[in-house]
């Protein structure tokens, strides 16, 4: 989540976790003497709160945003939510809305289909960045191979639709490719 960036101001350094035994968000205090605790509502909403001594409180420190984009598949497929934009639901770069009035009519629930439609050869892949990937129920992950690779084995399959990095940090490692449709996407172009 991009706002946890600004953690680091209160010393709060947080780490993903992913392996065969487990999934796990973890975060931790680097300051001696200092206390914070995150709670999660029956609804997903995420707060962080910092324990302030000379008042004996909690103080809520930071809250995840929950606004229209954040709702699962919010768009339809081959569209991402962007907040900042009007209407929050646009075609992806390489897509078109299928019915050219409905975006004229700045529709929120948008359909969108390819400008061309793929070969299976010559075709290319467009980068779309600051974005939160694709869902990815039905997504293939190899975590051996790094991007370059990703990208080849993307190429080589017709069915492929997109592939990224499993992991962004120290400039990426692993692979995920999807063969379906593109769902649940959105801009962080804001964060």
């Amino acid at each position: 989540i991009p706002e946890m960036q600004r953690w680091k101001y209160v010393n709060i350094s947080y780490n993903f976790t992913e392996n065969k035994e487990e999934v796990a968000f973890t975060y931790r205090v680097t300051i001696p003497n200092a206390y914070a605790r995150m709670t999660m509502d029956s609804e997903g909403l995420l707060q962080l709160f910092t324990w302030i001594p000379t008042t004996l409180e909690w103080n809520m420190f930071w809250l995840s945003s929950a606004g229209e984009c954040d709702i699962y598949q919010r768009c339809s497929p081959y569209t991402y939510c962007d907040r900042n934009k009007t209407p929050n639901c646009n075609c992806i770069k390489g897509f078109e809305p299928m019915d050219p009035l409905e975006e004229a009519r700045d529709n929120t629930y948008i359909e969108c289909i390819r400008k061309t439609q793929l070969s299976c050869s010559g075709d290319r892949f467009f980068r779309l960045s600051r974005m939160k990937v694709p869902d990815t129920m039905g997504a293939i992950v190899d975590k051996r191979i790094g991007l370059k690779e990703c990208e080849e084995r993307c190429i080589n399959d017709c069915n492929c639709t997109a592939f990224a990095n499993t992991n962004i940090q120290d400039r990426g490692s692993g692979c995920v490719i999807w063969t379906g449709e593109l769902l649940d996407i959105r801009s962080f172009a804001d964060a």
